[in-house]
């Protein structure tokens, strides 16, 4: 979250699992430290495994985010570098195949990640009702999996407080990947907070229906500028690098467009001069408090809701470098008014 917001590790979190299989074993990826390096010995020296959705473990967003709680859940918890690993889909044909993978060689914990991968997830957790599995962003019914998701319409509810009082043109866009509820929350929440601001601007939205196509977000969000929207927040994962793409072309010739990040801060990634702010999922954190759970022996199956009172979401502490204090200001305001319960976001 942004220093005025401080959206803080998840420290709350306390979610836990249910224990994992036996069978065929991936390569494993290289990792930064290992358990020789030095640090306190881990409770259990847990292996922790990770499958991405068909964004891709470089898309810019969740499946990064979490892949990079793991590599730190490896340090933190100072285990061998092949005990944390993940295996890449390219079509969802490969989710239960990748998840068994992992249930089959034994691992403590299998992490699917993504909405999108419910039902596979729910199939392998079925199938395997010794292994324990985790979940991103879906509500997966089965007592060996640990869901794990994100009151996304509260964060996005903020973005739009900047979208409404930083547009020139009063008119912004939302761009989002496949139209699911994840992301339907998103949007909703957006628009909610922009129009909380001023009820005259113009939201204009488009779903591409891929998370790994950049070109259409580019094309998208040519589109978009070019009927005089001069902010866009997108939630559609790799598809959204073309959205900067298309942002940082324009930025060149002197127009003055923004785009709002999310999931992490794309500013680290994309640069401040056409990041406006970026609405953060601390994907990475809730991903490191369950395994970290795990490995002391507390878990359970279930479901944990991570909003703005649990510091699950927010925004990027970069939000400075762009958004005047006075802006940051209100949104802090519209930030308790919903923590307090005053303000109910919308979120389907």
């Amino acid at each position: 979250m942004k220093k005025v917001l401080s959206v803080l590790s998840v420290a709350t979190l306390s979610l836990s699992l249910v224990l994992a299989g036996c069978g065929s074993k991936p390569e494993a990826q290289p990792q930064g430290q290992t358990g020789s390096n030095g640090g306190a010995p881990a409770a259990k020296a847990i292996k922790v495994g990770m499958v991405t959705d068909v964004g891709g473990v470089n898309d810019n967003s969740f499946n990064q985010s979490a892949w990079e709680g793991l590599q730190k859940l490896q340090t933190d918890l100072n285990l061998p570098k092949e005990n944390v690993n993940y295996l890449q889909s390219k079509s969802d044909a490969d989710y239960v195949p990748n998840l068994t993978q992992f249930v089959k060689d034994g691992w403590d914990l299998t992490w699917g990640i993504g909405f999108l991968m419910g039902d596979h997830l729910k199939k392998v957790a079925d199938e395997n009702k010794n292994a324990k599995l985790a979940i991103i962003d879906a509500e997966v019914d089965a007592p060996n999996v640990a869901s794990v998701l994100f009151k996304e319409h509260e964060g996005s509810f903020l973005a739009g407080v900047v979208a409404a009082k930083m547009t020139k043109t009063k008119k912004v866009g939302f761009v989002g990947g496949v139209d699911i509820p994840v992301i339907k929350r998103f949007d909703l929440g957006f628009e909610a907070g922009v129009k909380a601001v001023d009820p005259s601007i113009q939201v204009i939205k488009v779903y591409t229906g891929a998370f790994d196509k950049p070109d259409m977000g580019k094309s998208t969000a040519s589109s978009m500028y070019g009927q005089g929207v001069d902010i866009i927040f997108h939630a559609s994962g790799g598809t959204g690098d073309g959205v900067f793409n298309e942002a940082k072309d324009r930025k060149a010739k002197g127009e003055n467009v923004w785009v709002i990040g999310v999931d992490k801060d794309q500013s680290l990634t994309f640069g401040d001069e056409i990041t406006l702010t970026s609405m953060v999922k601390r994907v990475d954190e809730a991903v490191i408090r369950v395994a970290k759970d795990l490995s002391e022996g507390k878990f359970q199956g279930g479901v944990q809701w991570l909003g703005l009172a649990e510091n699950g979401v927010g925004l990027a502490d970069t939000s400075t470098k762009n958004v005047p204090e006075d802006v940051l200001k209100l949104v802090e305001e519209y930030k308790q008014k919903i923590v307090k319960g005053e303000i109910t976001v919308p979120d389907k």
